[in-house]
């Protein structure tokens, strides 16, 4: 029997996210006598794995059947059953992603599972029930959800677990699944990954911007004060509504929830949909010329003003610091 869980590799690196998820299943493994298998997609080399080891695997799952480098979700939910059964895997741990929101509900009504999405604490396992905790009323409070199913389909909120490394170590094995009765719903036709250097869930510090940067063109200054923190940016749902940024930076209850050390926002209101996906963050500094604006209500710090003098001349503080030290 074993633990399994859903690692993602990108850029040849085991995701922070994944790593997470292989922590918390390894968690459960060691209060359950078990052990932790995790599956990951496409021709990833043995060294690239070697962190999910470190993590807490004892075996890695390497599928690399066409169907799944394609992101078919349906597909993916086929393999994940099989490895499933073929591990004799009861609990069945993702990152709370866009492949969860995808896979994890339908693995979940395949096997007849309990699914929680988005955890936010490690489960308490009392004989047949698993009981796990996650926020509800768009973070604004958190509620325990029990699981009376031998199956169970749990996601983890992005950024919520530390990560532990040890001296671990993994067997890589290839595994075949048998897709052949697999007729995809929905064809993909083209993926696009995003280049920056750092991604959003793994993201410690974040800048963030809406619509008071009045458009694209403004922009560079962000750029400017992310590249001087080491930090990613992100930006509200308008902004990527209106094509000013990508989608992928879209952060919010629709977007991606993220969750910080620090998270700076810079000309966002801060309606109630976007702090449902940024109210996670250890560390919130808001910048807006209305003082009436929402987000001041969540913000740890605030400034008042014009973000086009204050971004600027914090951003050659920065520089001036760093210089300095």
């Amino acid at each position: 029997m074993s633990v399994l869980i859903y690692a993602e590799v990108s850029k040849n690196k085991v995701k922070k996210a994944s790593l997470e998820a292989t922590n918390y299943a390894a968690n459960i493994a060691k209060n359950t006598s078990t052990t932790v298998t995790a599956v990951v997609v496409g021709n990833v080399d043995n060294t690239a794995l070697a962190e999910l080891g470190k993590a807490g695997a004892t075996k890695i799952l390497r599928l690399t059947d066409a169907k799944l480098v394609n992101h078919d979700s349906q597909a993916m939910t086929v393999a994940l059953e099989q490895v499933a059964k073929a591990e004799s895997a009861s609990f069945i741990i993702f990152s709370h992603d866009f492949t969860a929101k995808a896979v994890a509900p339908r693995l979940a009504a395949r096997m007849r599972a309990g699914y929680v999405p988005a955890a936010v604490g490690n489960p308490v396992i009392n004989g047949d029930t698993t009981t796990v905790r996650k926020n509800v009323f768009s973070g604004k409070a958190t509620a325990d959800y029990i699981i009376h199913t031998a199956n169970k389909v749990i996601s983890l909120l992005p950024n919520t677990f530390p990560v532990t490394l040890a001296d671990g170590n993994a067997e890589v094995i290839d595994f075949a699944v048998d897709l052949g009765a697999v007729t995809p719903r929905i064809t993909v036709k083209e993926v696009k990954k995003s280049e920056g250097e750092l991604l959003l869930p793994d993201a410690e510090l974040v800048v963030s911007a809406g619509r008071g940067m009045k458009g694209p063109e403004n922009w560079g200054i962000i750029e400017d004060l992310a590249k001087e923190l080491g930090a990613a940016t992100a930006c509200s749902r308008p902004v990527s509504d209106i094509g000013w940024r990508p989608h992928h930076e879209h952060v919010g209850q629709t977007g991606i929830a993220i969750r910080p050390n620090l998270y700076i926002a810079i000309g966002i209101s801060g309606a109630i949909q976007h702090l449902a996906g940024v109210n996670g963050s250890k560390t919130i500094v808001v910048i807006n010329k209305d003082p009436e604006a929402p987000f001041f209500k969540a913000a740890d710090y605030g400034i008042v003003g014009d973000a086009f003098e204050i971004v600027p001349k914090l951003t050659a503080a920065l520089k001036a610091f760093k210089a300095s030290h």
